[in-house]
C-alpha cells in the first residue's frame, strides 16, 4: 500500500456489508475506494466461523443479495461453505478484488478536522479517505468470559469462530460453554466423535425444528431459466417473515401459540422428563432468538452426553466447574459464547472530532441516527450499526437499505462539493437523541425488552442497543435518503472550515426533520418495500 495513499472511500471489512458497500459504490460511478480487510480472504463471519456444522438460519433465498441471485443453492438452509463460496463468486463477479486490501487491519481511525478528512492506520500502512464506511459487523470479534483458571487449563481452549481444525476431538472429553445458535449446531456435529460431551448451559434456547432439505435439480433448473421464480420464492419467504414482525414487536402474547408448538418439538425428542425440565426455558419464545435444529435435542438424550443446568464457573486444572457445583474432567473446552455486539472493539479505534473516540461517545450506550451516523464523527458510515439487527428475518435485507443510505449520502457530499471546497457531513445530536428515543419508545413493549430474558439484544445497562424494532419495510424507507437537516454541513474553503448555519426546520425540534420519512416505523406504500423487487435484476450468481 503506497505511504500517504488517499481515496475517496474507505470501506472496513469484506463480509457481506463491506462487499455489498463494493459493489453499490461501483454501480454509484465511485472507483476510488478501498476495501481494508485484516484476514487473507473475503466472507467476514462466513470465513471466520468455520465449526463443524455451521449453517444459516435463514432460508438460501433470502440470506443473499437481491442484485446477485444464487440460483444453485443446494439446500433451503446453506451450510457455511456455500455462504463462503456465494461471497467470493459476488467478488469476482463484480470485479471487486482490485479494490481489496488484505491483511490490512485498521489500527486507528481519527478525523482531521482541519482538512475534513479521515487518517487511517492500517497493518500495512497509512493512508487517507474523505469517507470510512465502517462494515466489520456485530459478529466479529469473539467473546471469553473470564473464566476464573482458565489461564492454567492444561487442555485445549478455543472459541467457536476460532475453530481449531487440527485438534482432533474423536475420543476427547469436550466442555462446550454456550447454547447460542453456533452451539446448538456444534453439539449434534461432534457428539459422536467425542468420548464425553459436557455441556454447560446457562439459559436454555427456545428451539425449532430446522425444515432442511436439498434443494433439487428440477427447482435449480427451473430458477436458472425463469429468474422470476427465483424472485417469488424470495418475496414469499420476505412476506412471511414481515407478517410475523407484529407478533415480536407489539403483540408478544400471540408467541404462545409458537411456544406451545417449541414444547411439542422437545417433547418429542427428550423422552426424560428430568432432562426436559433442564432444557425448558422460562422466558417467553422470541426474547432470545429462536433456534432452529432438528438434531440438537437427539443429541442432548445421548448416552455420552451430559447437561449442567448452569454457567462455567471455574476451572480447576483439568477439572471445570458449573455455578451449580457440578464437576467433570475434560480435555478440551470449546466457548460458544458469542461476540462483543454492544462493546465492538472497532469504536476505541475511531477517535472523532475532538479526540473523542466512538467508545467513548457510545459509554452509556450505541447511538446512531438512523444505525448508520454518529455525532461528531463526521463522513463516517456503518453498515449493520446500532439498533438494526432482525430476530426473524435476513440480515441482508437490512444491509441492502443501509446501501441505500450510504449511496445518498455520497451522492449529497459530491452535491455539496460541486458547490465548491471540501466538504463533510455531522450527523446533529439533536437528530441522533429524536432517532433513538422514537426507537427506545417503541422497543418498551417488544418481546425483546418484555420476555423475561437477558440475552445480548441488550447493553451492560439492560437498554436494547442491537435490534430493530419494526419491519424491514419501515427500515427501508427511513434510510431512503438522507435528510441534509439532520446533519450539520462542514465546508473547507482556502485551507479554512466553515460550518454552515443551522436551517429552518431542522432538527432542534427534538424530532428528526424531513416528514414521514424521519418517522421511525412510517408506513411504505411506494413500490420498493418488497424484498423480492429491489434490485433483484442484478446478475445471477
Amino acid at each position: 500500500m503506497a505511504e500517504h495513499e488517499h481515496v475517496r472511500v474507505a470501506v472496513i471489512g469484506s463480509g457481506f456489508g463491506g462487499l455489498g458497500a463494493a459493489v453499490r459504490l461501483r454501480r454509484e460511478g465511485i472507483t476510488d475506494f478501498v476495501v481494508l480487510e485484516r484476514a487473507d480472504s473475503v466472507g467476514g463471519t462466513w470465513r471466520d466461523n468455520s465449526y463443524p456444522g455451521c449453517a444459516c438460519d435463514v432460508p438460501s433465498h433470502l440470506y443473499s443479495f437481491s442484485f446477485a441471485p444464487h440460483p444453485d443453492w443446494p439446500r433451503t438452509f446453506s451450510g457455511q461453505e456455500h455462504i463462503r463460496a456465494y461471497l467470493e463468486h459476488v467478488t469476482d463477479v463484480f470485479g471487486l478484488r482490485p479494490h481489496i486490501r488484505f491483511g490490512a487491519e485498521v489500527k486507528l481511525m481519527s478525523w482531521d478536522t482541519e482538512r475534513l478528512r479521515w487518517n487511517i492506520e492500517t497493518a500495512r500502512g497509512p493512508l487517507t479517505a474523505d469517507v470510512v464506511v465502517s462494515a466489520t459487523g456485530p459478529l466479529s470479534d469473539p467473546k471469553i468470559p473470564a473464566v476464573p483458571g482458565l489461564e492454567s487449563f492444561p487442555g485445549k481452549v478455543f472459541h467457536s469462530a476460532r475453530w481449531d481444525h487440527d485438534y482432533d476431538l474423536r475420543g476427547k472429553r469436550v466442555a462446550m460453554v454456550g447454547t447460542g445458535a453456533s452451539a446448538i449446531q456444534i453439539v449434534p456435529a461432534i457428539q459422536p466423535l467425542a468420548g464425553r460431551l459436557t455441556l454447560f448451559q446457562r439459559t436454555p434456547p427456545w428451539v425449532m425444528p430446522r425444515m432442511d432439505r436439498e434443494v433439487s435439480g428440477l427447482e435449480r433448473r427451473l430458477h436458472r431459466a425463469l429468474p422470476v421464480t427465483a424472485r417469488i420464492r424470495r418475496g414469499f419467504l420476505w412476506a412471511v417473515r414481515e407478517l410475523q414482525v407484529q407478533a415480536f414487536t407489539r403483540h408478544p402474547d400471540e408467541l404462545g401459540l409458537i411456544e406451545r408448538l417449541a414444547r411439542r418439538n422437545m417433547a418429542r425428542a427428550v423422552r426424560d422428563p428430568e432432562l426436559r425440565a433442564r432444557l425448558t426455558p422460562g422466558y417467553r419464545i422470541g426474547c432470545k432468538r429462536i433456534l432452529l435444529s432438528s438434531t440438537y435435542y437427539p443429541a442432548l438424550t445421548r448416552p455420552n452426553v451430559d447437561v449442567v443446568a448452569a454457567g462455567l464457573a471455574e476451572v480447576r486444572g483439568s477439572t471445570v466447574v458449573g455455578a451449580d457445583g457440578t464437576e467433570a474432567e475434560v480435555d478440551a473446552i470449546v466457548f460458544g459464547t458469542g461476540f462483543h455486539v454492544t462493546d465492538m472493539p472497532i469504536a476505541e479505534r475511531v477517535v472523532g472530532a475532538g479526540g473523542v473516540t466512538l467508545a467513548e461517545a457510545w459509554k452509556g450506550g450505541m447511538r446512531s441516527l438512523r444505525g448508520a451516523t454518529a455525532a461528531g464523527f463526521p463522513n463516517w458510515m456503518t453498515i449493520i450499526g446500532p439498533n438494526t439487527g432482525l430476530g426473524n428475518s435476513s440480515m441482508i435485507l437490512m444491509i441492502e437499505s443501509a446501501l441505500n443510505y450510504m449511496a445518498d449520502y455520497l451522492r449529497q457530499l459530491g452535491v455539496l462539493d460541486g458547490a465548491g471546497g471540501r466538504t463533510a457531513l455531522d450527523a446533529r445530536p439533536t437528530a441522533v437523541d429524536a432517532w433513538n428515543e422514537r426507537v427506545q419508545e417503541r422497543m418498551e413493549r417488544t418481546v425483546w425488552n418484555t420476555g423475561g430474558c437477558t440475552s445480548w439484544y441488550l447493553d451492560a445497562s439492560g437498554r436494547n442497543t442491537t435490534i430493530w424494532p419494526g419491519t424491514t419495510t419501515e427500515f427501508r424507507r427511513a434510510t431512503r435518503r438522507v435528510d441534509l437537516a439532520e446533519y450539520q454541513v462542514l465546508r473547507q474553503t482556502d485551507g479554512k472550515k466553515e460550518r454552515e448555519p443551522m436551517k429552518k426546520g431542522s432538527a432542534r425540534s427534538g424530532r428528526p426533520a424531513g416528514g414521514k420519512a424521519g418517522k421511525v416505523g412510517s408506513a411504505a406504500a411506494d413500490g420498493t418495500n418488497s424484498a423480492a423487487a429491489d434490485g433483484a435484476s442484478g446478475a445471477a450468481v
